[in-house]
């Protein structure tokens, strides 16, 4: 129970003592007055010339008066012309600045191209240097393997030619080894010598006696196997044998010779034999171990055979080059190009030829240059097939938009052999010293085709380049090209398997290749007669279906009766691991989990069954997981550098199902359908299923374009079509079958959805062109700030970003305007975290305070923008606000007016009560009650006692009477009813704020309500403005106490709703209680005009209108000295007013208003005692309080007479005496007021009778009191004292 004390207001005897200061102040305030009628005495005119003079002087004031008005407005247009001089001078010097500072950019963009110029020279110089350094060191080892080379066979050659002067004689040979067995070993090693062997066969040529097998060793060294490398060491064997045994040298030519002979017989003739076999006899021609008639004759028949079967084929022009390489400078005097400019350009003298005679050499040159030529016809003649190839493939590919796979192999094939053909002959050039011919480019296909892409070369970086690329972001690239390379984890030993079948998979391909060259000019054919065909409407199947059926078939038997074998080998402990694996697999949701089931299974299961298990698992995901499919395909691509047969398998098994779907051609399993085209698109993009077979499958369904088909290659595209679309080497025919997609929709008249389904797939794969969105370049603080509020804030980081925000530079207007302007567009900030923003601003708030103005201000303008425009495309916009708003307010940045004010703006403003259409609020738009349902979800759960419950009250009643004139409009009809979410939205809300709350059933309903609340606001209103004095009292102490309850239970939900501030709340609710009372007052009378009529409203604007209008013309002032003096005595009294004002005590009002129901009792009361007292004064030693106890919600009260010894009934009587005090003395400050005015007037009126003829008044004694024409306040009346006496 808590007992509060209320003092009564009780009538005292007042006492009329008048203080010692108001008698000074009486004397002062008379010498005052008698001073000032001595001065208006002696101001008063005496003459006519006197009053003269004044007009003089007051022209003259008038005059000087004008005079200071010309200077004064002379001053103000050089100040303004000053301020525009300043203006212009910034305007000036910032134009400069802005000059300085392009200029200083233009300079530091040449300054930057020539230093970039600079280091491109310097590194090009280097590059030079390189290269010359290169070609100087190349130059240098060329003259010095010359010089060696030649120094060498000169060597040798005179020895050779001097074999017979110093060979040994018969006795020397008895002392070799003479053997069988080492000598035939001998000889058997000169079958397979090598440049390694040279010294150990050497040595064993010193020691043994060969005389008897010459024969043997001859035909073992024609019959040689050697390489180019080993050449030099059978030349020195065979050096070795001339110098040892004469017969050595007329064997060996005429070994030769028979060997040559039996080659001629042969149709194919191995080519590199044949180079060995020409540098051989070549070598020993010029070492001289043969005569230069017998070798040279030797090697020009021989090289003219070769030359003479290859003139048109020319496929053994790298015996050619190899000859010319090797022994053409001796044999016939050639110099390369290379060893020319070396020569000239770095002065080095090659050697000469002096083996063999110029006219000698003359021949063989002769022969070589003949070779040339043919070879340069040859070489220009691929060159114009080449073209013609590439003309054809081209047309072929703009036409049909693919190419075979012979045309194009053929194409590989034929490039390949003329770019092996182009660099011998660019290397027989080089070592004849002749030049290339000319191989003019085909410029026709440029301007046939314009600049197309290189269909030949794919792939080529910056040729073939869209917008985007092939993946739709940087995630996607990553997912399907960057794979786990599971060879770099994995041992070898454990994808030996699949290195095997890839063997003889290049094998297979090889021997295809063969067979392809045989069949090409068929093949051909057809490809000319098909290239001006467009595909053809008619059915396609793949090819060969029966035999791939039955193979497949059988592959799967067998497959099959291994894996039963292998289980029956392995045990079951694995088979059951490979279970739990397979049973995983649905699992595996993201890349890491795929990657690691890969490299699980290729490190622990990688057997042939086991991979057949796979594919099967792969294959039978059920229809419904889509969502697998791109992981699968992930792991498939991931285990094909280890197993290939997983990826083939499941392409095969795609392939056939895909086959199976579009045969049967039914109308049911569409999931499945659906599944298997999805998977391989999956796979193509992983490249494991090929872009041909992928397009095959679409042009297939193309062919049949209906129903299924039609949805079956719409997903197709939607998974893979970008990807086709995109990629160089599929971009032609994938666009050649989009466009066929397109005519067939438009001739085949299809349903709305199968259209709606071909026009997404086609633009997904071929989006329209867009225009590139050009990004603002802002400042980096500007972008920092952009950073902090739309990316960095969140509930966690709000206080990091408040401490950052805080140093920001705020001196600068330019940030703190940016900053505003960014937290006002606060639809830039995500939905969920506006709060966050509402947050931060409150914090920003106490130290930043105009800033949260700003933002407010800047909201609710936005908010009435959007109601002004209303555009559609605002709505996100509109939202975004009206949370910020309600956020602002459960931060206590605005007040509940505001809300309030906001609310019924969003159900009045431009709404046409009497149905007429409005363009802010047209009748089919709801967008309005989304806002107040946003509005009031955010914030008006905290509207839940006091006042603002009651005017939440009010509000719901008028929204719903708007829901339902809504509701009401003929726009809703059974075909298009009222949109269900706005029923359940609303629901929602009203059930959130008023869970017991009874909503309307109909438009009456809410009308009625709406009027009754109206009726009885304007009711208590009426009785407000038509009561007497003491009804009105009662009746504003009824407000008062109803109010001061709503307060009470109002600042308690408060404390429970914000119990953060409430320590700061509390000092100022105690040293402002008084005026928060009558705030609330006022606060309340306010927004009981917002629920007048808007007539109302518009009449009180125009009258607020009409207070506020200033009209010009009226009297001018005219600044005199009596006006100074007046001004100045006024403002020294009404200082020492303040001053006595503050010297007083001021006594907190703790006093509470008294019920209504005891008032008539104390008055009662009061006037008893007040009759006692004037009887017996002294008997009355009590005074009456009230004493109010509560239980629960109920009120009691008790009159209690404290007697006047207590400390408090004490207190309150000194108050009441000092308040009697105070109001006696500001009572004497008015009538001294009165007095004063009182006799100036009459001084007034005496000068102005004194200017007439003065009339003798006999009555001078009895002069009547002045009667003020508008009436003197009653003094008695403002401070409820008794009269004068």
């Amino acid at each position: 129970m808590t007992d509060v004390c209320f003092a009564t207001i009780s009538r005292m005897p007042a006492e009329r003592k008048r203080s010692v200061n108001m008698d000074e102040k009486d004397v002062c305030s008379f010498s005052n007055k008698e001073k000032e009628k001595d001065r208006d005495g002696e101001r008063r005119p005496p003459s006519a010339r006197d009053k003269a003079k004044d007009e003089a002087k007051m022209s003259g004031k008038k005059e000087s008066g004008k005079e200071e008005k010309r200077k004064r407005l002379e001053e103000e247009k050089k100040k303004k012309e000053e301020k525009e001089r300043r203006k212009k001078e910034e305007e000036k010097q910032k134009a400069e600045e802005e000059q300085k500072k392009k200029e200083e950019e233009v300079k530091r963009q040449q300054e930057e191209e020539e230093r970039k110029l600079q280091e491109e020279e310097a590194k090009r110089q280097r590059e030079e240097e390189a290269a010359l350094l290169k070609e100087k060191e190349e130059g240098h080892q060329l003259h010095q393997e010359a010089w060696e080379r030649h120094h060498g066979r000169k060597e040798l050659r005179s020895k050779n030619q001097n074999a017979h002067e110093g060979r040994p004689e018969e006795a020397f040979f008895s002392r070799l080894d003479s053997s069988l067995k080492k000598n035939t070993a001998f000889v058997k090693k000169l079958r397979t010598l090598t440049e390694q062997q040279r010294d150990s066969l050497s040595n064993d040529f010193s020691s043994l006696n060969l005389s008897k097998y010459i024969g043997e060793a001859v035909s073992s060294v024609v019959e040689a196997k050697l390489k180019i490398s080993d050449v030099g060491c059978a030349v020195h064997l065979c050096s070795l044998f001339h110098q040892r045994y004469a017969e050595f040298a007329p064997l060996l030519l005429q070994a030769w010779k028979k060997h040559f002979e039996a080659r001629k017989e042969d149709k194919a003739p191995n080519v590199s034999k044949l180079r060995t076999d020409l540098r051989f006899i070549a070598e020993l021609t010029i070492v001289g171990l043969f005569t230069d008639k017998e070798g040279l004759s030797l090697i020009y028949e021989q090289l003219k055979n070769i030359i003479g079967t290859d003139r048109e084929t020319h496929t053994h022009v790298s015996v050619v080059i190899s000859f010319c390489k090797h022994c053409g400078d001796d044999i016939a005097g050639l110099i390369p190009r290379k060893v020319k400019l070396a020569a000239e350009k770095f002065s080095l003298s090659f050697p000469p030829s002096e083996i063999i005679s110029t006219e000698k050499q003359q021949p063989f040159q002769n022969l070589l240059r003949e070779y040339f030529t043919s070879l340069t016809k040859h070489l220009k003649k691929d060159h114009r097939e080449l073209q013609n190839i590439e003309r054809q493939n081209r047309r072929i590919l703009h036409s049909k938009g693919e190419l075979s796979e012979d045309r194009h192999k053929q194409y590989e094939e034929f490039a390949t052999s003329y770019q092996k053909l182009l660099a011998n002959t660019q290397s027989l050039a080089d070592l004849l010293d002749e030049n290339m011919p000319d191989l003019p480019q085909d410029k026709t296909v440029q301007e046939e085709h314009g600049p197309g892409i290189d269909i030949f070369t794919p792939g080529k970086p910056g040729e073939y380049d869209l917008e985007g690329g092939i993946w739709e972001d940087e995630d996607a690239r990553n997912f399907y090209e960057n794979l786990v390379d599971l060879k770099a984890f994995v041992p070898a030993i454990l994808f030996k398997d699949n290195e095997k079948s890839s063997q003889g998979k290049d094998k297979d391909d090889t021997k295809d290749g063969r067979e392809g060259k045989e069949g090409s000019s068929t093949t051909e054919e057809l490809e000319l007669e098909l290239e001006a065909l467009d595909i053809a409407d008619e059915p396609l199947e793949m090819e060969g279906p029966d035999e791939v059926e039955n193979e497949e078939l059988a592959k799967k038997l067998l497959d099959e009766q291994e894996q039963e074998d292998e289980e029956a080998n392995t045990g079951s402990h694995l088979k059951l691991i490979v279970d739990a694996f397979i049973q995983q697999l649905p699992n595996c949701v993201n890349r890491d989990l795929i990657d690691k089931a890969a490299m699980d299974f290729c490190m622990n299961m990688n057997t042939k069954s086991n991979r057949r298990k796979l594919v099967r698992a792969l294959f039978t995901v059920p229809r419904q997981r889509l969502d697998l499919l791109p992981f699968y395909s992930r792991l498939v691509a991931t285990l094909h550098p280890c197993m290939s047969d997983v990826a083939e398998d499941l392409c095969s098994m795609l392939k056939g199902d895909f086959r199976f779907h579009i045969r049967k051609k039914d109308q049911i399993n569409i999931e499945t359908k659906n599944k298997t085209v999805r998977f391989i698109g999956e796979l193509a993009k992983f490249k494991m299923f090929s872009k041909t077979d992928t397009l095959h499958c679409l042009k297939m369904l193309l062919s049949d374009f209906t129903h299924h088909h039609i949805e079956m290659a719409c997903t197709l595209l939607e998974t893979c079509g970008r990807f086709l679309f995109r990629s160089a080497d599929s971009h032609l025919r994938t666009s050649v079958l989009l466009e066929q997609m397109m005519r067939k929709k438009q001739a085949q008249h299809l349903d709305a959805r199968y259209v709606t389904m071909v026009e997404n797939a086609y633009y997904y794969c071929n989006p329209p062109p867009m225009e590139k969105t050009v990004k603002k370049k802002r400042p980096p603080l500007q972008e920092y700030i952009r950073k902090l509020l739309y990316k960095d804030l969140s509930k966690v980081t709000t206080e990091k970003v408040l401490r950052q925000m805080r140093k920001l530079p705020w001196q600068d207007p330019e940030v703190k305007s940016y900053l505003i302007c960014c937290m006002v567009n606060i639809w830039n900030v995500k939905y969920n975290s506006i709060h966050c923003v509402a947050n931060l601003l409150a914090g920003l708030v106490a130290y930043q305070e105009d800033v949260g103005i700003h933002v407010v201000d800047g909201v609710l303008e936005d908010i009435r923008l959007g109601m002004e425009v209303n555009q559609p495309k605002f709505n996100q916009r509109r939202i975004s606000s009206a949370k910020f708003l309600g956020e602002l307010y459960n931060y206590r940045m605005v007040e509940s007016a505001v809300i309030f004010r906001t609310l019924f703006s969003f159900i009045s403003f431009g709404v046409n009560q009497d149905g007429s259409p409005s363009s802010l609020d047209p009748p089919e738009h709801l967008f309005r009650i989304r806002l107040v349902c946003t509005l009031l979800d955010t914030c008006g759960q905290y509207f839940d006692r006091g006042s603002s419950k009651r005017k939440l009250d009010c509000f719901l009643i008028y929204f719903q009477r708007y829901i339902w004139w809504k509701k009401s409009i003929d726009v809703w009809t059974k075909d298009h009813p009222f949109p269900i979410d706005i029923d359940y939205m609303i629901s929602d809300t009203l059930e959130l704020l008023r869970p017991k709350m009874r909503p309307s059933c109909s438009l009456e309903e809410a009308t009625k309500q709406v009027t009754d609340l109206e009726r009885e606001v304007l009711v208590k209103l009426g009785l407000a403005m038509e009561k007497d004095g003491r009804s009105s009292a009662m009746s504003e102490g009824e407000g008062l106490d109803e109010e001061d309850d709503d307060d009470d239970e109002e600042g308690g939900a408060e404390t429970e709703e914000q119990s953060g501030n409430e320590s700061e709340m509390n000092e100022q609710e105690e040293d402002e209680g008084s005026e928060n009372e009558e705030e609330e007052r006022e606060e309340e009378e306010e927004e009981n005009t917002d629920y007048l009529t808007d007539s109302n409203k518009e009449n009180e604007t125009d009258e607020e209108n009409n207070e506020v209008t200033i009209r010009g013309g009226g009297l001018k002032h005219v600044a005199c000295a009596e006006d100074e003096d007046f001004i100045q005595a006024l403002d020294k009294m009404m200082l020492e007013n303040l001053q006595r004002s503050g010297e007083a005590v001021k006594v907190h009002q703790l006093d509470v208003a008294i019920p209504l129901q005891l008032k008539s009792q104390l008055k009662k009361g009061g006037s008893g005692q007040q009759c006692i007292g004037e009887g017996e004064s002294e008997i009355s030693d009590t005074m009456p309080f009230v004493m109010l106890t509560r239980k629960g919600n109920k009120q009691q009260y008790k009159i209690l007479n404290v007697p006047l010894s207590s400390h408090l009934a004490a207190n309150h009587f000194n108050q009441q005496q000092a308040e009697q005090e105070e109001r006696m003395r500001m009572k004497k400050l008015t009538l001294d007021i009165n007095e004063r005015q009182e006799q100036e007037d009459y001084q007034e009126m005496m000068q102005s009778l004194a200017q007439r003829p003065a009339q003798a008044n006999t009555n001078r004694e009895r002069r009547p009191r002045y009667q003020h024409p508008k009436g003197a306040p009653n003094a008695d009346l403002i401070f409820k004292t008794g009269g004068r006496r």
